[in-house]
């Protein structure tokens, strides 16, 4: 009937059947609430009939979407926040539009989730540290649960790791901590090994009389190349030998 009434209709009806796709689109066509074989159409000009056939356009363009900040407890008991950019794209728009009811909202939510169950099974230090490792794991784990619905997740990052501020404050006082620890071991070895060269030093000062002498001369040079006044009680050589 519906070919019928396209050629009585003749040439007015062609227009009703022209659909032009755009290149990023394909039409997936409905004959009788049945798929047409032969799968999606486009990009370009096809032809539909009217009153039988329907169609969706499908978007096969990258999208990105944020997931929205999850509160998710740790398995060190701690409690963070995070947020992550997902970036997908319809690989089958046949099996985008017969499997599931709406792909773009089912892959959010679908993000979502495993957001949350997989940072519930790592440890604070793990979150903050090796975030590029849980994005892949987070983009492998969504590519393969979204292949029945024609999704393709390209990629997947963490966007923003949130901490509260009591445990700022907490993680603050131990890096300042653990750093002033550094500092005076630091120092103590700097002086262990300045009292070792000293020693060295005087070895081989005792060992030579002249050697004291020249060292007395030299401190002498050193105060006088300062721009002060220095005030300099010479003392006889033979006072340091009692």
């Amino acid at each position: 009937l519906s070919l019928i009434f396209l050629l009585i209709t003749l040439p007015i009806s062609i227009w009703m059947c022209i659909v032009i796709v755009k290149e990023y689109q394909r039409a997936i066509i409905f004959r009788l609430g049945r798929l047409l074989s032969g799968g999606a159409k486009g990009p370009g000009l096809f032809f539909v009939l009217p009153c039988t056939d329907s169609f969706i356009n499908v978007d096969m363009r990258t999208v990105t979407f944020n997931i929205p900040p999850q509160e998710v407890l740790t398995r060190d008991s701690v409690a963070v926040c995070v947020d992550a950019l997902v970036y997908y794209r319809v690989q089958n728009p046949t099996l985008a539009v017969a499997n599931v009811s709406n792909a773009d909202a089912a892959t959010q939510l679908l993000a979502q989730t495993t957001l949350r169950n997989v940072l519930s099974n790592k440890n604070l230090a793990e979150i903050l540290s090796d975030c590029e490792h849980i994005a892949h794991f987070m983009q492998v784990t969504l590519d393969n649960a979204t292949d029945d619905w024609g999704i393709k997740v390209e990629r997947v990052e963490i966007k923003d790791v949130k901490l509260p501020p009591q445990l700022l404050r907490a993680m603050a006082s131990e890096a300042e901590a653990t750093r002033e620890a550094r500092a005076k071991v630091i120092a103590a070895e700097g002086e262990m090994s300045a009292s070792r060269a000293l020693k060295e030093a005087s070895l081989v000062i005792a060992e030579s009389p002249s050697a004291l002498q020249l060292r007395y001369l030299q401190t002498l040079n050193t105060i006088a190349e300062e721009k002060n006044s220095t005030i300099i009680l010479a003392l006889p050589l033979e006072i340091f030998d009692i």
